[in-house]
């Protein structure tokens, strides 16, 4: 039997939380094995002090067992810690099965008043979709996934459908890939790498590799002659002033490069893991092969190229030690070698690296897709239609109300029509509005919708839900209100758009309201466009009389024993009940 989401999510945490417990044993008794071989290798010289040469074999054979435990026990401790966040991951998907989600990242920083719908449907900030859907490990990740939802594209649909259904069904893989991206806290953005690579400008002169080889070879000559006493150690001393010089010629610039690559190395050692994730795993859906493809096509894996890369930062990174900073400096020219090394990665690779993030972005982005399709295995990817049904919903609901009590709607629109929606204050209008509203940029991402069968005609959005007055800008509210409608009127000349507008010219007397909404009404119809219209101006029902392309719909009140009722039902008709005397009296607003 198919495994609910709530079930996935507490089998995993189970197994983490058991698989780290396992990963902690194994990290005390690493602790243990590093305290005890340092203690042997201290008793070691301790019994072999008056033999040299066993004394030094000591001492090495102890390094290289050190440096192997090291290892071992950092590579203990970033499974442990990637156990942590895969738990930490299913905790917050059980929080959001339950409806918790407004201490997750609100998005606000994508609000946009002048966009065409993202600031009238609740996309962004506290309380909204995005806040409520977004699992992206990276910024790039959730810019891009904002990206997604806002560029009003209705560009190959049935692809982005079918990359959302595989990787609904990847949890264990999507999981795994967030909780990689999670561990590492990049310092700067993966935008500031590429450019930076794109402007860099080498300055390590040609032949550097050569000359830093023969140099090491004669310092290990001169070092060995010494040993043996066949030459002076000031001769080994000037060899080794000689060496500082050198690479003090380039201290400078060397510094200057340092200082870039520190910020950039957390990028590098991040995105080389989520590329080999990519590269591990298998995609059958066009757009998802299509991606991991462009990352692996070359004679070399990416994710390969990204950790020399990052192998070629953190080694000189290491100059910060006295050792290697001074020693190695003076013998080896160390710093000009590494800096070459560097320098040639960039000039083979600097022209992959943006497609390499940006695949990175993608799937981390889309990865939210996914995990929003798999907590709503009831929810039904739209058919693509072609003939004149623009949207035909069985059912649908908004997918952030409750349930249990949300009140399913059917709706049924064909292109170049127009519904008036009327209705009493709290009836329903404006939640019905931005779940048609939603279920249009949903499709258009390929995201499934809540409800039971949904029929769609990609169009594109346009909205005027909430518009404000700008204090800033000295606007009144009536002439910020113009602008937008303005705005559509431009939009709806150059495309076709599905339009949504809630209560237009409010910032006008009523007897102007409603020459001008009708007016405007009629303009819509006239350039052969689709939408839907809420109002509590009955008089604007009447356009129906003389437009067959408008049709009139409701959301009914009652009042019952001095109680107030709603079904929040979408029917055809006009609504005759108004609720906001009774509602003034209900609150002993006025008597």
């Amino acid at each position: 039997m198919k495994q609910s989401p709530l079930e996935f999510y507490t089998a995993q945490i189970e197994k983490y939380r058991q698989e780290l417990q396992v990963l902690k044993k194994k990290l005390t008794l690493s602790s243990t094995l590093r305290l005890l071989i340092f203690i042997g290798i201290c008793v070691a010289i301790y019994f072999a002090f008056g033999d040299t040469r066993i004394v030094i074999a000591i001492i090495l054979a102890g390094i290289v067992s050190f440096i192997w435990m090291v290892s071992r026990h950092s590579n203990l401790q970033y499974q442990r810690d990637l156990k942590k966040a895969l738990i930490a991951e299913n905790e917050t998907e059980l929080e959001v099965l339950s409806g918790v989600f407004h201490h997750l990242p609100e998005g606000a920083k994508y609000h946009d008043p002048l966009h065409a719908y993202s600031q009238d449907i609740d996309l962004f900030g506290r309380g909204s979709f995005f806040q409520y859907m977004n699992r992206t490990a990276l910024e790039s990740g959730s810019d891009e996934l904002a990206h997604l939802f806002t560029e009003n594209s209705i560009e190959n649909i049935p692809e982005k459908q079918q990359a959302v259904a595989e990787l609904s069904k990847k949890a264990s893989w999507r999981q795994q890939f967030s909780a990689i991206g999670s561990l590492v806290k990049t310092e700067v953005s993966s935008h500031f790498v590429t450019d930076w690579l794109q402007h860099y400008t080498a300055f390590i002169p040609k032949g550097i590799k050569a000359i830093s080889y023969g140099f090491s070879i004669v310092s290990a000559l001169l070092l060995g002659l010494y040993f043996f006493d066949q030459i002076s150690g000031y001769i080994v001393f000037g060899w080794f002033l000689l060496g500082l010089a050198i690479s003090g010629r380039y201290l400078k610039k060397v510094n200057e490069l340092s200082s870039k690559t520190n910020a950039i190395q957390s990028t590098f050692e991040q995105f080389y893991k989520l590329i080999a994730a990519i590269e591990g795993e298998t995609f059958t859906s066009e757009l998802l092969s299509e991606k991991r493809n462009a990352v692996i096509t070359s004679n070399r894996k990416a994710s390969e190229a990204l950790q020399q890369f990052s192998k070629h930062l953190d080694a000189l990174d290491q100059r910060a030690n006295m050792l290697i900073g001074v020693i190695a400096n003076g013998f080896m020219l160390r710093d000009l070698l590494q800096s070459h090394r560097i320098e040639k990665w960039i000039s083979e690779n600097k022209d992959q690296v943006n497609g390499w993030f940006k695949t990175v972005t993608f799937f981390d982005a889309y990865n939210s897709l996914g995990n929003y399709a798999f907590n709503h295995p009831d929810y039904v990817f739209p058919k693509i239609a072609s003939g004149n049904e623009l949207l035909a919903i069985t059912e649908a609901a908004h997918p952030l109300l409750n349930p249990d009590v949300a009140i399913r709607n059917d709706i049924q629109i064909d292109s170049e029509e127009f519904f008036i929606v009327t209705g009493a204050n709290m009836a329903g209008k404006s939640t019905f509005l931005r779940t048609v509203a939603l279920q249009i940029v949903m499709g258009n991402v390929g995201l499934p919708t809540n409800a039971k069968e949904a029929l769609y005609k990609p169009v594109k959005l346009i909205t005027s839900m909430r518009t404000t007055d700008s204090l800033t800008d000295d606007e009144s509210y009536f002439f910020s209100e113009l602008k937008r409608l303005k705005f559509i009127v431009d939009a709806i000349e150059k495309d076709s758009y599905f339009i949504i507008l809630d209560e237009i010219l409010k910032g006008t007397n009523s007897t102007d309201k409603a020459i001008g909404s009708r007016k405007f009404v009629e303009k819509l119809v006239a350039s052969h466009s689709t939408g839907i219209i809420a109002t509590h101006d009955l008089s604007l029902c009447e356009v129906s009389e003389t437009l067959p392309e408008v049709k009139n719909y409701y959301f009914d009140a009652r009042i019952d024993n001095d109680e107030l009722y709603f079904d929040y039902t979408f029917k055809p008709g006009i609504c005759k009940n108004m609720n906001a005397s009774f509602l003034l009296k209900k609150m002993n607003i006025v008597d």
